[in-house]
């Protein structure tokens, strides 16, 4: 408590005799009082309280209603924006201050404490803005997803994307003009050919080349240990048969590794161009047999099913087109008559269904131990 000093008080008074003109000066002693500010608060707040509960009960219950429409309310406020929500907190916060002023029963305690609009509504308001933001924000994403695919198409179409098995709809058309007038290749990669037709094929046959084919292989060759020689025997000839052999061991003739082989890969078949799939005659009849191990061989069957698919997919076109007995027919005719038996006998699909399957052998192959 706080100690407090008394004014010393001072009296002048005079004798009861009224002969006496002497004035009388008393002094009161000076003590010291200590003075506890709790036990004066605690007896003022009965007069505080007391004058509380004498305030009108209809003060009270004005302010149970409006806590009771704000809670109805904010059910249906449940989407509305962060800013709507705040407005309401603070209408809430401002509704309560007089409340707590109020002696409260049991029950209006627990009702109070249970429906308590603050916690009530900055927890709703969080779920709610948390889902009406993602509502909003996967549309928009969505649709601006949409428009950019839209104006690369409309302002790149040499980039709009296409889809595989168009590609090699296309690359079945210009074999069979290939195979009709050999000369169609050759123009179309020098540039000579510049219709809107023949750029689509080109862009497809090096689509198959730099996406298909080409990174797989590169992919075999970097994870092997392949000698440089043995690679260009494989890439030489387009033809391949692996035989199982006794078990030797001795020196792989591709990795040149000490293993046990016993298999025996035997490469033939004329020299080509890879573009122009023009044949070279030189030697047409060489041969090369190689004695390798199991991983080397496996690789060997992956990676040459690749390297020489599109050959074989133009030599199957060149001996569809000879079967053809039609003659004196325009190119043109004669390359969608074949082209529309092909795709109605599911010739084309089958071979497609080849490529994906050389794609997927070559990038599940595991790596060499």
């Amino acid at each position: 408590g706080k100690r407090k000093r008394l004014n010393t008080s001072v009296m002048y008074d005079s004798d009861e005799s009224e002969d006496s003109d002497i004035l009388v000066r008393r002094v009161f002693a000076k003590r010291h009082c200590i003075v506890d500010d709790d036990e004066t608060s605690e007896e003022k707040q009965p007069d505080k309280t007391h004058s509380t509960e004498n305030a009108p009960t209809n003060r009270k219950q004005k302010v149970f209603a409006k806590l009771k429409e704000l809670v109805r309310q904010s059910a249906a406020r449940r989407s509305c924006s962060s800013a709507h929500c705040e407005v309401s907190n603070s209408e809430a916060e401002i509704e309560e201050e007089p409340l707590c002023h109020l002696p409260l029963t049991p029950s209006e305690l627990s009702d109070a404490d249970s429906d308590s609009m603050k916690d009530f509504i900055v927890e709703e308001d969080d779920d709610d803005n948390t889902e009406h933001e993602k509502s909003e924000n996967q549309p928009h994403e969505k649709q601006l997803n949409t428009s950019n695919s839209e104006l690369l198409a409309h302002y790149v179409p040499q980039l709009s994307r296409c889809d595989h098995y168009a590609h090699f709809q296309r690359i079945v058309k210009a074999f069979l003009i290939n195979a009709i007038d050999d000369s169609f290749l050759r123009s179309l990669y020098d540039g000579t050919r510049q219709k809107k037709y023949a750029q689509d094929m080109l862009l497809s046959l090096r689509y198959l080349d730099d996406r298909f084919i080409q990174p797989r292989l590169e992919n075999l060759i970097c994870r092997s240990r392949w000698k440089d020689r043995y690679k260009e025997r494989v890439d030489c000839y387009p033809n391949v048969h692996i035989t199982l052999k006794n078990a030797k061991n001795m020196a792989c003739q591709a990795c040149e590794l000490k293993r046990y082989c016993r298999f025996n890969v035997l490469l033939s078949g004329k020299l080509y161009n890879n573009t122009t799939l023009e044949v070279d005659d030189f030697m047409p009849d060489d041969k090369q047999v190689l004695k390798v191990g199991m991983v080397c061989a496996n690789r060997t069957r992956v990676y040459h099913n690749l390297k020489h698919f599109k050959y074989k997919l133009y030599v199957d076109c060149s001996a569809v087109a000879e079967l053809d007995g039609v003659e004196d027919e325009p190119v043109k005719d004669t390359v969608e008559r074949l082209f529309s038996h092909l795709e109605e006998s599911g010739w084309i699909q089958e071979k497609y269904n080849d490529l994906e399957d050389y794609m997927d052998d070559a990038d599940s192959f595991q790596e060499e131990k």
